[in-house]
């Protein structure tokens, strides 16, 4: 099913929490979108920052892929570094399993997610410094499990 016809017929919506307002993005600040508040009006809301939920604080360095995207950190041949140079894998890894785990307990089929985000990139993400076609992290484990997913830049 095509993800506009997806995000108008589902009932519960998994979204990034800086498109609802939410400050935790890598600079604490939001992305909230007047389109993302329309297209989820009457819709049971899930938000998820999988980044913060994963154990990161807002603020905090920005996180750039190194060898792939996020379906490559998934198969575990890629990896997320901060621009500090901290290795932060691990906690993008939890995040998607944070995210995963709130969309099947709440029964969310589709999910809004920020593009370009490492986390939650639907059509590029960057890649040591370069915007590549790619998914983010949490993305990438969401699009595995079945979950339509809608860019914000989409709506």
């Amino acid at each position: 099913m095509p993800a506009p016809e997806a995000l108008s017929q589902a009932r519960v919506v998994l979204c990034s929490a800086c498109l609802l307002g939410f400050g935790c993005r890598y600079d604490g600040a939001d992305k909230r979108k007047s389109q993302v508040a329309d297209a989820l009006a009457g819709k049971e809301i899930v938000p998820i920052c999988p980044e913060v939920a994963g154990g990161l604080p807002a603020p905090r360095p920005p996180a750039d892929f190194v060898d792939g995207d996020g379906a490559a950190v998934l198969e575990r041949g890629a990896r997320l570094r901060s621009s500090l140079g901290d290795d932060v894998t691990e906690a993008f890894l939890h995040g998607a399993r944070l995210a995963l785990e709130a969309a099947q307990r709440y029964g969310a089929s589709v999910a809004v997610l920020k593009e370009g985000s490492p986390s939650c990139g639907i059509h590029r993400v960057t890649v040591g410094g370069a915007s590549v076609a790619g998914l983010g992290v949490a993305a990438a484990a969401l699009r595995h499990a079945g979950l339509v997913l809608v860019s914000d830049e989409e709506l």
